[in-house]
Order: C-alpha cells, then sequence, then structure tokens
C-alpha cells in the first residue's frame, strides 16, 4: 500500500511553496517520522515528515514550487528489506566486456500538452509565453509553475557578436564587469511582492514624535541585573514599548483593527508582530495574546522568537495573526524611517536610534537621551487625529515608566 506526502496547510494566505531541500533520496528506506524535505514560503521554513515506514518514491524535484495539496512523493510499505539500490546494483560490473553499451541517458522533460492549472496559465499569459516551448516536469507530462519560473531565470539568447570581417567572435556573451547576477529566493520574492500590494491597497500614512529615553533607561541601570538573575532574560527596551502600545491600542483601538471586505474588524487582544532581522530577510514573528503578558514573559518570549528567526526555525503559527506590530530600525543606526504596513494590520510602530540631543525643559537648554518614532497607518481606518493620539500615548507611558505599572 502506497501512501502519498502531500504539501500540507501552509497558514493562512499561503498557498504554495518551494522544495528547497529533500532530506531523502528517491528509492530510500524510511522510518515513521523521518524528516523529508523542507519546504521554504512566503514566511517559515517548513519540515514535512514521513507518515509511515516504507520505500520513498520522489514525484517532484527541488526547487520546485508546489501548491497545498500536492502530491510530492509516495511511500510504499516494505517487509522491512527493501532498501535504497547499492552503486554496485546499478554501476556496471568491473568485468563486463568493453562492447557493453552504457544506459541510455534519461530523455529531457518534453513539452506540454496537459491542461494548465490556473495559476500556471496566468503566469504563461502575463509574461506571453508559448506552453509547448517550456519543458514540463510535473505528473502526466504537467507544467508546473517551477517550470515556467525555471523557463523564466533562463537568459534569452543573445545573437553572436559578429569581427569586422563579418565572422562570429569567439568569446561567449556575459554580465558585465563587476557585476553578479543572482535569482532572488521565494522568500525575498514574496516580501518584494507584499510591499507592493501594501502600497497599492491601504492608504499609507506616517506621524511622528520624539521621545525623552531618560526615565527607561535609569529604570533600566536600576534594576537590569536582578531582572537577569529572577527572570533569566534580560530587560530590553522591547518590553517598554510593547507594553506601552498594548495600553495605547486599548486607548485607541482603531489601531489595532483591520478592514475586512466591507466591514471594520476590532480586536479585543493584540498578537504584537516584531520584526527580526534573518539572513533569510526580515521576518515577523507574532507574540501572541501579549496584551497578557508581563514584562518577563515578553522579554523571554521575544528572545525565544528572534532565536527562531535567525536559525530559519519559526513555524508558521509563529508568524501568523499579528495584529499590530514594532520594528526597531535603530538597532542598525536608523535615526528615522516610515515603516510600511503589514497586511491587513493597519498600524506599525517604528522605532529609532537614542542620540542626544539638546532639548528644551522648563525654559532651559539640557542634553536627553532623545528617540524619534513613527506610526505608520492606514488612513482608511485610522484618522490622523487617532494616530497623533496613539503616538502621544506611547510616548507619555515611555517617558513615565511607572505609569506602564499603574497601567494609567
Amino acid at each position: 500500500m502506497a501512501v502519498d506526502v502531500l504539501i500540507p496547510t501552509l497558514g493562512e494566505s499561503i498557498t504554495e511553496a518551494v522544495i528547497v531541500r529533500w532530506a531523502k533520496s528517491d528509492g530510500d528506506a524510511v522510518a515513521t517520522d523521518d524528516l523529508l524535505l523542507e519546504l521554504e514560503t512566503e514566511k517559515a521554513n517548513v519540515e514535512i515528515r514521513a507518515e509511515q515506514a516504507g520505500v520513498l518514491q520522489l514525484v517532484r524535484r527541488e526547487g520546485e514550487t508546489v501548491q497545498v495539496g500536492d502530491v510530492v512523493a509516495r511511500i510504499t510499505e516494505s517487509d522491512g528489506r527493501a532498501a535504497k539500490k547499492s552503486s554496485a546494483a546499478v554501476a556496471a560490473p568491473t568485468n563486463a566486456p568493453a562492447s557493453q553499451a552504457a544506459p541510455a541517458a534519461s530523455p529531457a522533460a518534453a513539452p506540454s500538452t496537459a491542461p494548465l492549472s490556473p495559476a500556471v496559465a496566468r503566469l504563461v499569459r502575463e509574461h506571453d509565453i508559448d506552453p509547448a516551448t517550456v519543458p514540463a516536469s510535473g505528473p502526466k507530462g504537467r507544467l508546473t509553475k517551477g517550470d515556467v519560473l525555471a523557463h523564466l531565470e533562463k537568459p534569452a539568447p543573445v545573437p553572436a557578436s559578429t569581427n569586422a570581417t563579418g565572422t562570429p567572435a569567439t568569446r561567449p556573451a556575459s554580465p558585465k564587469d563587476g557585476e553578479e547576477i543572482v535569482a532572488m529566493t521565494p522568500l525575498r520574492r514574496r516580501i518584494a511582492d507584499r510591499l507592493v500590494h501594501a502600497q497599492h491597497t491601504a492608504a499609507i500614512l506616517t506621524t511622528f514624535n520624539e521621545i525623552d529615553m531618560s526615565g527607561v533607561l535609569a529604570l533600566r541601570a536600576r534594576y537590569k541585573e536582578r531582572f537577569q538573575q529572577r527572570h533569566g532574560v534580560g530587560l530590553g527596551f522591547m518590553s517598554f514599548f510593547a507594553r506601552a502600545c498594548i495600553t495605547a491600542l486599548h486607548d485607541v483601538p482603531a489601531v489595532n483593527a483591520e478592514i475586512r471586505g466591507t466591514d471594520v474588524v476590532y480586536k479585543q487582544y493584540v498578537n504584537l508582530g516584531v520584526a527580526v532581522g534573518s539572513e533569510r530577510g526580515l521576518v515577523v514573528p507574532v507574540v501572541h495574546h501579549a496584551e497578557l503578558r508581563t514584562f518577563a514573559e515578553l522579554e523571554k518570549e521575544i528572545e525565544r522568537l528572534a532565536g527562531l528567526a535567525r536559525t530559519s526555525k519559526l513555524s508558521i503559527d509563529d508568524l501568523s495573526g499579528g495584529t499590530f506590530t514594532i520594528s526597531n530600525g535603530g538597532v542598525y543606526g536608523s535615526l528615522m524611517s516610515t515603516p510600511i504596513l503589514n497586511p491587513p494590520q493597519s498600524g506599525i510602530l517604528g522605532m529609532h536610534k537614542i542620540e542626544k540631543r539638546p532639548v528644551v525643559i522648563d525654559d532651559q537648554i539640557a542634553i536627553r537621551p532623545m528617540m524619534y518614532v513613527a506610526l505608520s497607518y492606514d488612513h482608511r481606518l485610522v484618522d490622523g487625529e487617532q494616530a497623533v493620539t496613539f503616538l502621544v500615548r506611547v510616548k507619555e507611558r515611555i517617558e513615565d515608566p511607572s505609569r506602564l505599572l499603574l497601567e494609567v
């Protein structure tokens, strides 16, 4: 009996993924729960494991784009004697006659004649491609989205240049000196798509303020060692801003809402997205029900998610369901920026570098550690007054952190 290995549901709004690695090869014997393959989605890497023991038969290749529900392999039950063919079994014997013919090379994938899926048909139409010119690798000669994308990534043929006599030059075409051409990763392509989508579908506006960080810095300096000893995690700035945003969202619920069709959905909870830089690009893991967490719980969860992000171990759940996001460009030295929304959210707070600046306090010039903060918001849902009020509430609570503890 054979069991199909299917692409599972990958999370909200995610319909496709790329096979980035097969952990097993065609013909391998696998045990239940063995790692079979690794997928890359627009949000995270996903591992798929064997549901039963048997012999693995691959249907799809590394690098292919697959859809939710696609069959990528089959596992055939065995009695334990089946295993991957050894190299000796497939290689010609060393004492074989010299005249013995070598096995014929596998033919290249033939152009597809099977009906196109909606996604493939859209790609073919958008790029004006003749499907008959694209080698198909899918089951029963079906053209896959990965086949079309691979075809698009191939450089167009360049006519051979000629010398003065009209004879074709021998130097092959090559990229310009000093250039390197690297294909965009699926994650980077999806990030680009989402950013453009956000700008095209939301009325994004940004408002700014500045915060005197003296109070938070003094509080951290006084209690950071005891906090570390007591809770086993450092006391960073993010928990202060997280708590300040949570209480400000309570005051201005529109910033924690979303537009869904013709309705406005107001959230009674805060699933806080925290932007984290990783080798694969910027990801935004989510602290679920952040409104129920203490300072220490916020710090621990943010640290846990950041660690998973940097090792590409975030799950789909870790990246789903955010209602509001905080992005800290200050860790890279940014003084000011206009963060872009993470749809369908209606607000994102940008933190920035703390820098000592002269400010006027009680008609006197003083040096204070100041931070610019920015709130980008969807003006379709959030009015300017609401956005400014939200940012002022954050400022008030950061400048007087005792208000965070008293929840006033």
